[in-house]
């Protein structure tokens, strides 16, 4: 699959599946059970830098370009992660042969200028030389009303620790001496949380928050995404 024409038929997610297969040994574990052929679309890029080479025409349509107008782009000028400097070592990661793969939740604009959320999966293809490239599976994970209407959910910094500390089964008392508060004003943040959630105790707080996608995934502590902090 070295052309964008060979990547755009119906069948090239199946064949980068079964190079994700070849190179985990199984399905990578953000792909499994998951209708890749109408979900999780497919590209190509170079090992030397991030640069797309070949993409289906979905995976090119998700960022509202073709296939022959995608190729060339840089992969991390396409996308926003919580942390850009860290995508970008992740990919150098990947391409000089420190890891073999990586998977990182991201952002990106279709044609309309509308964001969508996703996850990205980077599998290096070996060679004895060294990787001979990456492929790149994109799944969506979130549609694009969700996404907008986060404005509805953003915290105050302090809230967003607040959250945060729940999350990870702190106490009131270990809150308050963790931000320098009183054990009332925890109480009255964590009420207001719950009110504005409507989540009947602190255990479904945070998976109201889990399921709006405010945490980043694979974090621990937990942390709450900058996109819902204002």
């Amino acid at each position: 699959m070295s052309t964008a024409s060979s990547l755009a038929s119906p069948s090239s997610s199946d064949g980068a599946k079964a190079a994700a297969v070849s190179a985990f040994g199984s399905v990578p574990p953000d792909t499994e059970g998951r209708d890749c052929r109408r979900r999780t679309y497919t590209a190509h890029v170079s090992a030397r830098d991030t640069t797309v080479t070949a993409a289906e025409t979905e995976f090119a349509g998700a960022f509202g370009l073709s296939p022959g107008e995608i190729c060339g782009r840089d992969l991390c000028d396409l996308l926003l992660a919580r942390l850009p400097a860290n995508l970008r070592h992740r990919f150098a990661d990947v391409c000089e042969g420190r890891s073999n793969w990586f998977t990182e939740q991201v952002t990106g604009r279709d044609g309309t200028g509308r964001t969508f959320r996703a996850t990205l999966t980077a599998i290096a293809v070996a060679c004895p030389d060294g990787p001979a490239g990456l492929v790149i599976l994109l799944s969506h994970t979130g549609d694009h009303d969700l996404w907008e209407h986060r404005s509805g959910h953003t915290l105050s910094a302090l809230d967003a620790r607040v959250l945060e500390g729940v999350a990870s089964g702190a106490s009131t008392v270990q809150l308050a001496s963790r931000l320098y508060m009183s054990r009332q004003g925890v109480e009255y943040r964590v009420g207001r949380l719950l009110r504005r959630f409507d989540a009947p105790n602190r255990p479904a707080l945070v998976a109201r928050a889990h399921g709006l996608g405010m945490f980043a995934v694979g974090q621990w502590p937990p942390r709450v995404l900058p996109d819902f902090v204002e």
